[in-house]
């Protein structure tokens, strides 16, 4: 069974339905292809583990032997969906020599593809609007995704700042702002754009702007002048 695509404008599309509704075994990675597709398109709340089991082709009991729980499934899916990532990055970034302008600009460029070419992106939007109602999911995503994607780029311009390769700033307040704009565009994508074609941004014309304002203003000498309070 293929998994879910995502078109430019952030649309998912769902795997066609087999032709047999049900098979006595399915693989957990088709399980989590199905959750994904239906977590995006319908919200955490609005999903059902018959419907994921459906879109699978196989019986609700038959998903029960992979997951005991929606938010099992949902860890499932950020397991395979995001955690890869951050693993490469923090392989990366174990390299001690890793110049911190190469480790920056790829660890974003990762995320990016990640994000905004795959149905993973619809995951921020998901997150952002019902994390207050399932709090367990919520907290797992903070310490999943959030917490150790803030830690990376915490650690780059940490080193940055160390070796000269970036201007002195206040990491703790930079993290959230290198961040910020990448969030942006992939909430962006995930909501307006999919109704308004003329929302829809550039891919690649964004990336070069942001990269263009994130380097020249993390580079030595930007941002001279008087300090504000």
């Amino acid at each position: 069974m293929s998994g879910p695509s995502v078109a430019p404008d952030g649309t998912v599309a769902l795997p066609a339905r087999p032709k047999h509704l049900r098979r006595k075994e399915a693989r957990p990675s088709e399980l989590t292809a199905a959750a994904l597709a239906l977590f995006v398109e319908k919200g955490f709340a609005a999903t059902r583990l018959e419907d994921v089991a459906a879109l699978a082709g196989v019986s609700k009991g038959t998903l029960y032997l992979y997951f005991d729980s929606k938010e099992a499934l949902f860890k499932a899916v950020i397991q395979e969906g995001m955690v890869p990532v951050l693993e490469r990055g923090e392989a990366l970034l174990a390299r001690e020599t890793a110049d911190p302008v190469a480790f920056l600009r790829e660890l974003l460029l990762d995320w990016w593809e990640q994000l905004s070419k795959t149905p993973i992106g619809g995951v921020q939007k998901l997150m952002m609007a019902e994390a207050g109602n399932f709090p367990e999911a919520a907290r797992y995503y903070q310490e999943a995704v959030i917490d150790r994607g803030q830690a990376l780029v915490r650690a780059a311009l940490r080193r940055g700042v160390e070796t000269g390769a970036f201007r002195p700033l206040d990491v703790e307040m930079a993290v959230s702002v290198v961040i910020a704009p990448l969030l942006h565009e992939v909430l962006w994508r995930h909501s307006f754009a999919r109704h308004c074609a003329a929302s829809t941004l550039n891919s690649r014309r964004f990336l070069e702007c942001y990269f263009d304002l994130l380097f020249q203003g993390l580079c030595p000498g930007a941002g001279a002048g008087e300090e504000r309070p």
